[in-house]
This record gives structure tokens, C-alpha cells and sequence, in this order.
């Protein structure tokens, strides 16, 4: 596929999205092209006579997209549950093949692919086929949404345990604050994480709110050009 990232999560609401869009606008300023896509949405507004997603319309956004936001995300349900169940609930089906396609089309020469996936890595996205048969089938380098937290162990263990088992290349860890540590746990985790990974953490985005919010310093240390290229 060239030149681009995958972004997963190891759970819904840990910041993908933001993270997504964060990188999209470092890659802008720093001189380079970018094209963002969100393949399926779930959980959309109507808006306008049409369904659109929050996350749409943020990587839109950030990648400077105007226009129609169905070439950033080609399927966007109302009902927030998995892609398959909105879906049959819209009398749509979604397959693989198609959503692969709709990747591709959003490819341009010389500019890098932002891609966001839907939840995690094993959250079913067609009929038969989860998040990550997609990734596998684009073979783009994966980046890992974290959320800081009890749990924050587990599942990014496991999220890259399924990555190993699939022979998905993680580029590395993003771990996001989505709310302000306040527990041991969230206090202690991030040292044991780094203990237990064998890819880079990234980065720790710190929590923001929304009026404060910016690109943090932390994602703009990375150097996410070369991590599109597949380098580390």
C-alpha cells in the first residue's frame, strides 16, 4: 500500500480519532500530504439530510478535506454498535473486498494514508471478518491506541498479542490520557507497560480539554513520516 499508517485502539473511546487527527495535521505542517480515511462508522448524527460521523468530520478537518465526507468514510450508520449490526439494521452489506477497494481509492501518489479503524483489532467489521483481517490485507505498519487506565495492561497486551499472532507489524504504543490520573493504577502503569512491550511507546498524550486542546508536544516528537514509510 506505500506510504501510511493503520490506527487501532484496545477499546472504543481511548482517542484513535484525536491521535488520527493530531498526526494528520504534524504531517501537514511539517510540509507533507496526507489523505485520511475511516472506512465504517457507527453511532453517526443526521445531519443535513445525511449521516455523518463526529470522527468523519475531525480527520476531515485535519487532513484539510472539503466536500464529501463520504470519500473519507464510504459507510456511516446511525445505530453506535458493530459495523455488521448497523449495517443489517441499514440493509447494507459490507464486505471485505468493498472496503478494501474504498482504501485504495482514496490513494494518491506521494501523499501517506491515515487510516482509523473501527474499536479494536478483533471487532467484527463484516460478516466474517474482523478489524484485523483489514489490516492484514493492507499491510500498513499499525499504530496502538491506548487509554490510560485500570485495565491499560491487559488490553494493550492483548491487543498485541492478537498483532503477533496475525503477523501485524506495530510501529509502536500510543498511550492517551482520557481523563487526569488520579489512581494508582493510572499512576504506575505506563513504567509497567514499557516493561512488558516489545515495540516502542510512542507517546503519552497528556489529558486536555476540549477548550485547551492542541496537537500535544508528545505526538509531534515522533517522527510519524518515517513510521509511514514502515521505518523505525
Amino acid at each position: 500500500m506505500g506510504l501510511g499508517l493503520f490506527f487501532t485502539g484496545t477499546d472504543t473511546g481511548v482517542g484513535k480519532t484525536f491521535v488520527t487527527a493530531a498526526v494528520a495535521r504534524i504531517l501537514r505542517q511539517q510540509g507533507h500530504r496526507v489523505v485520511v480515511c475511516k472506512p465504517v462508522a457507527t453511532g453517526a448524527a443526521r445531519k443535513e439530510g445525511r449521516w455523518i460521523s463526529d470522527d468523519t468530520v475531525a480527520l476531515a478537518e485535519a487532513a484539510g478535506v472539503t466536500g464529501d465526507l463520504s470519500r473519507v468514510t464510504p459507510w456511516t450508520f446511525a445505530d453506535p454498535v458493530a459495523p455488521p449490526v448497523a449495517a443489517k439494521r441499514a440493509d447494507v452489506e459490507l464486505t471485505l473486498d468493498s472496503i478494501i477497494r474504498a482504501v485504495q481509492d482514496r490513494r494518491e501518489p506521494e501523499k501517506a494514508i491515515l487510516i482509523e479503524g473501527v474499536g479494536g483489532l478483533l471487532c467484527p467489521l463484516t460478516e466474517h471478518e474482523t478489524v484485523a483481517d483489514l489490516v492484514e490485507a493492507l499491510h500498513l505498519p499499525l499504530v496502538v491506541v491506548a487509554r490510560r487506565s485500570l485495565g491499560t495492561l491487559n488490553h494493550t497486551l492483548l491487543t498485541l498479542e492478537v498483532a503477533r499472532t496475525r503477523a501485524l507489524r506495530v510501529v509502536g504504543v500510543v498511550v492517551n490520557e482520557t481523563t487526569p490520573p488520579q489512581t494508582l493504577a493510572e499512576e504506575t502503569n505506563l513504567v509497567e507497560l514499557q516493561k512488558r512491550i516489545k515495540v516502542p511507546l510512542l507517546a503519552t498524550v497528556p489529558f486536555q480539554t476540549g477548550s485547551a486542546a492542541g496537537i500535544p508536544a508528545s505526538l509531534e516528537a515522533v517522527d510519524w513520516w518515517k513510521l509511514c514509510s514502515g521505518s523505525q
